[in-house]
């Protein structure tokens, strides 16, 4: 994984970890409010909100049948995959899920990362779960201070499996708390405002800390999470005053400014801000509030909850300081940032850089061009031995053929004409690290055999001088070309060929991985809208399946400049864009389709064997070598693949 890789993972994940903070600082915020009228509605739309926020499609909640306590039923359902069967009008999960129900009601949390896996106990769960298109659960019991279990909640995927890492289970899990919350005060019929415990466990469940300000007295009533967040006694007396002496003087005007807005608003207000505690450390708070209208002869209160971001807060500004060099370097290049994508093709990929990148061996990374080889490269590179060398890259294309010798092996002095300084080559240069050969398919002939000697014995000769030069170089070549047709028409050699060809990766063109195209665009609409000083909020569905459609013969490359000329245009909110000319994406596509069904149509007619007499690549009148490049280029499998033998 690459610097730049990593400083943009770690930017992502600090995002969407922000986010789902606030996501629970407001629904914490939203169920302290709710009467018990509104808590399933709420619950509904709480489960939405988590499902669109973690990318999950599906959420239930059951709750012990009041004439059979023993029993739970389905009582609150979020989908978000239509083609899923609907579940019957009464759904027990005792008949449905008997294991996941004995699980959850003994208190356990139950995490199935893959349902076609669960345990042999847990047989009908799993066919439940296989005619529902569940494919990863989650399951939290719902329980209120330690009493006994009443209801369970799961946050399921249902188009990919997907693994939930600790920090998020225990999200989850306060999430939980607050549903539980709600729903013991819902059958209580009691508002959870009324009553200071359940105030001060809601706050406990969210990791946030409760207060309510009186606007006349500027007395503040606060839970002992409150308490705790900014350093004072749990019963200590407090008020504005006070509150103000704790805040950082740099932001205390600010505070006080969004305290005046809430209170003459009646709106939703946030701000962050530093506070200095009695014990001198120094925390970051994230801080919601909403003015609450005095009953009677009562004032306005804000009441509002605090959360600590302190470690969020210095994680995004140390990154915004260590990433700057990073992101110039990839804005300059003018390429996108990572290697974004999940799509199976593409986790292939991923697996086979982990493999080969601890090794020194030679790698040949191919692809057409836009596809991200270079990015290929440079993770190999920074998960390997050498990464504290610098990679170094020479681009086979960009050189004359008079100049790429003493480029990639150096030069004396007074070597040639106009040679009047002595050059070191690109292979002493990444003498100790890794030397990326980019576009090796168009490496002139005449240099391919002093190449291959240095791919052997690591030895070579500047221009100008006999003496022998060894280096110790990792060699990862990267070509848009077959390099085995460029073999058999006589323009590559074939000892070269079969010495760079070690460890192959292919890298799929973008039209054969769609599933990956939402997410490219939001990253790069992410990444540019920063530069151009834009906010994007949405993107149209059809916008987004034109997006999926087209063929993009540029590949992640054409994909990002397509991106670019659409925030340039859009003014608003929402993206805007013209693709190419579609008709020719129409034509291509028809090609490509056609091409696809001629070669199938010759494999199924020899049995799906390609070389030999009447094979298929005899019947098409191509070599085998070409055939298999052409079958991996339209997704065709191979016999073996077809029928899951491995290779």
């Amino acid at each position: 994984m690459s610097d730049a890789k990593a400083g943009y993972d770690v930017d992502l994940e600090l995002q969407e970890r922000l986010r789902f903070e606030t996501l629970i600082a407001d629904l914490s915020l939203r169920f302290v409010n709710v009467p018990a009228d509104r808590v399933d509605r709420e619950i509904e739309d709480a489960q939405r909100a988590i499902c669109e926020c973690l990318g999950l499609e599906h959420s239930s909640l059951w709750q012990t049948s009041t004439q059979n306590p023993g029993e739970m039923v389905l009582t609150h359902l979020y989908r978000d995959d239509p083609e899923l069967p609907p579940p019957p009008k009464r759904m027990s999960a005792q008949k449905f899920f008997p294991w996941t129900q004995a699980k959850l009601m003994a208190g356990e949390t139950i995490s199935v990362p893959n349902t076609a896996d669960g345990p042999p106990e847990a047989s009908i769960d799993r066919e439940t779960w296989r005619h529902f298109g569940v494919k990863s659960t989650l399951g939290f019991p719902l329980s209120v201070g330690g009493g006994s279990v009443f209801g369970v909640v799961s946050f399921d995927a249902t188009r990919r499996v997907r693994a939930c890492p600790e920090p998020l289970l225990k999200r989850l899990r306060l999430i939980a708390q607050v549903f539980a919350n709600a729903l013991e005060r819902k059958r209580a019929e009691k508002k959870l405002r009324e009553s200071e415990a359940r105030l001060s466990l809601a706050a406990a469940s969210a990791n946030a800390g409760l207060w309510t300000l009186d606007a006349e007295t500027g007395q503040i009533w606060a839970t002992e999470k409150t308490h705790e967040l900014f350093g004072l006694p749990p019963r200590e007396e407090m008020n504005l005053d006070i509150f103000l002496a704790l805040v950082h003087p740099e932001d205390r005007e600010t505070v006080r400014q969004a305290i005046q807005q809430a209170m003459q608003s009646g709106d939703d207000s946030a701000v962050e801000y530093r506070i200095q505690r009695p014990d001198g450390s120094l925390r970051w708070i994230a801080a919601r509030g909403r003015r609450q209208a005095g009953v009677d002869s009562e004032p306005d209160r804000l009441m509002g909850v605090s959360t600590d971001i302190t470690e969020s807060k210095y994680a995004e500004l140390r990154l915004q300081a260590e990433s700057k060099y990073l992101k110039d370097e990839i804005e300059g290049d003018g390429r996108f940032a990572d290697i974004v994508g999940q799509s199976i093709s593409l986790k292939k990929v991923f697996e086979q850089i982990e493999q080969v990148s601890p090794t020194d061996s030679i790698v040949l990374v191919t692809g057409e061009t836009g596809t991200g080889k270079e990015l290929v490269a440079r993770a190999i590179h920074n998960l390997s031995r050498r990464k504290d060398r610098l990679m170094v890259k020479v681009d086979c294309t960009s050189l004359p053929s008079t100049l790429i010798e003493s480029e990639l092996f150096g030069r004396e002095k007074g070597a040639y004409t106009g040679a009047l300084t002595r050059q070191a080559g690109r292979f002493e240069l990444a003498n100790g690290s890794t030397l990326l050969l980019d576009e090796i398919g168009d490496l002139p002939l005449e240099l391919q055999a002093k190449l291959l000697r240095v791919v052997q014995e690591g030895q070579f000769e500047r221009l100008g001088n006999p003496k022998t030069i060894s280096v110790d170089v990792r060699i990862i070549a990267a070509t848009n070309r077959d390099l085995a047709e460029r073999v058999n028409e006589g323009q590559f050699r074939q000892d070269l060929y079969f010495r760079l060809n070690v460890f192959p990766i292919h890298l799929p063109p973008l039209r054969e991985r769609q599933d990956d195209i939402p997410l490219l665009t939001w990253r790069f609409v992410r990444e540019l809208e920063r530069k151009m000083g834009k906010k994007i909020e949405s993107i149209p569905r059809k916008t987004m399946e034109m997006l999926q459609d087209y063929p993009w013969p540029g590949n992640v490359r054409e994909l990002r400049n397509v991106i670019e000329q659409a925030l340039i245009v859009s003014s608003g909110s929402q993206l805007n864009l013209h693709l190419p000319d579609l008709r020719e994406a129409t034509h291509h596509q028809t090609l490509r389709g056609a091409e696809h069904r001629h070669i199938v149509a010759a494999l199924e007619k020899t049995s799906w064997r390609i070389k030999g007499t009447g094979g298929a690549a005899e019947l098409l009148g191509l070599r085998p070598s070409t055939l298999y490049t052409t079958m991996r280029r339209l997704g065709i499998p191979t016999r073996h693949e077809k029928d899951g033998i491995p290779s």
